[in-house]
């Protein structure tokens, strides 16, 4: 047997299809029982007529399998397709054969439960309409990501998820135990990709990264999908201007591909088009620090800007905009100073609109064995665990510049999703580990 995915059929328009799906909901009405099949692709409406009296003995087994039928039964499902505008993509599946493939216990998914309980099955949930059009729109994002690097030139490597050290403060570490010492997960492969660049020139990597930070804002997570990039020979103007066309890039691969997953999520895609359009403003830090305090007047210079800054600075925003040159006291040690003034740094956070804040973090690195010495000396920071890392300047070191970008914040900005867990399968945060 043949089988057909319901978008496929639906661009022929008519016709007679298999098709084998799961039984997303089921109604009976009388004389008929309406099943909604989902498959990969789409939801269709399937109409089961009840036999006469006079109708053989295969019409009655196909009434009595549909009535058997329960929601999220495998199935396999035969008829003729119709045109009818009361369905819900208008076409209707007129049933000539139906199969259960494994019959479904009582599915424990209902309207109105807990988000508690709804992360307790977030294996069953992964069916939901909305995990799948967002995992639909996540599948575009990380392969226009590939897609733009691949146009730049720019090669992916691979770094180890075991390390020795801290990138970003020692407190987020997770400890894991490694024959008989202590290793950590990797907070951020970042000093590995720069180890990469005296061979490679521009590298870019796609793994996940740990951090142990006890938050509980909309838009943490312990385990996230990091995509960050080191390239040879880049200015902190030039790393500004690339972030911007690739996170470009990637936004116009999702509206041309998933509009229809968008708009299902709540996210016009027209929203997202003055994102493409029009040259994202930056702003330094003490010009946003100005604006952050017209909401939080007691904020003062040097203060961290954290997710509440961020949400009302941004909110009111349509396009993301650049934070540049924060204090050299907020950002690590790797950080480059501005030569024209040393008390700020050459980085930059790139924060999404309609308050959804920090999407990116990049800058030019530290590249000479004076500047490394100095910030890390500033910092308090012992340069032994890190002389592997020094290696990058001492034997031909180079300008480089690079950054780090949270895929799921991004996505749950695209998607104009609630929470960054709604844009990853199986979210990690500080009282989830299951399943």
């Amino acid at each position: 047997m043949k089988f057909t995915h319901i978008d496929d059929a639906l661009k022929k328009k008519k016709g007679t299809f298999n098709f084998r799906g799961w039984i997303k909901r089921k109604r009976e009405l009388g004389d008929k029982i309406f099943i909604v099949l989902r498959d990969a692709t789409n939801d269709l409406q399937c109409v089961v007529e009840k036999p006469s009296a006079k109708a053989g003995k295969s019409a009655e087994q196909l009434w009595k399998t549909a009535v058997t039928a329960t929601i999220e039964s495998s199935i396999y499902i035969s008829g003729k397709l119709a045109k009818d505008k009361r369905a819900p993509n208008g076409y209707e599946l007129k049933v000539s054969m139906l199969e259960i493939v494994e019959l479904s216990d009582d599915f424990p998914i209902r309207r109105d439960l807990s988000e508690s309980f709804i992360l307790d099955v977030r294996h069953l949930w992964l069916r939901s309409a909305k995990m799948t059009n967002a995992l639909k729109v996540r599948d575009t994002l990380f392969g226009s990501l590939r897609e733009f690097m691949k146009k730049e030139n720019v090669w992916e490597v691979q770094a180890p998820m075991f390390v020795t050290g801290a990138v970003e403060g020692g407190s987020t570490l997770f400890e894991v135990p490694y024959f008989g010492k202590t290793a950590y997960l990797t907070q951020s492969s970042q000093f590995y990709l720069e180890t990469f660049i005296q061979s490679l020139e521009k590298v870019y990597t796609l793994a996940p990264s740990f951090r142990a930070e006890k938050s509980r804002t909309r838009r943490h997570v312990t385990e996230f999908w990091h995509a960050e990039g080191e390239f040879a020979w880049m200015n902190f103007e030039e790393v500004m201007d690339f972030e911007e066309r690739m996170i470009k890039y990637m936004i116009k691969k999702i509206i041309d591909k998933n509009s229809r997953e968008l708009k299902f999520l709540g996210r016009n895609p027209q929203d997202l088009k003055p994102t493409l359009t029009k040259k994202w403003p930056r702003f330094t830090y003490t010009e946003i620090l100005e604006e952050a305090k017209k909401k939080f007047p007691k904020l003062k210079y040097g203060t961290d800007l954290g997710e509440k800054e961020e949400r009302e600075i941004t909110k009111d925003y349509k396009i993301p905009i650049i934070v540049t040159h924060y204090p050299s006291e907020l950002k690590p040690f790797y950080h480059r100073s501005d030569p024209k003034n040393p008390k700020v740094l050459l980085c930059n956070d790139i924060l999404a609109p309609e308050g959804y804040g920090e999407i990116v973090g990049s800058g030019e690195r530290c590249w000479s064995k004076k500047e490394i010495f100095s910030r890390m000396k500033a910092q308090n920071i012992d340069p032994e665990p890190y002389r592997w890392y020094v290696d990058v300047r001492k034997y031909g070191g180079v300008q480089h510049s690079g950054f780090g970008m949270g895929m799921e914040r991004l996505l749950t900005w695209v998607c104009k999703l609630p929470h960054i867990k709604d844009a990853i399968p199986y979210p990690r945060t500080m009282n989830r580990l299951y399943p």
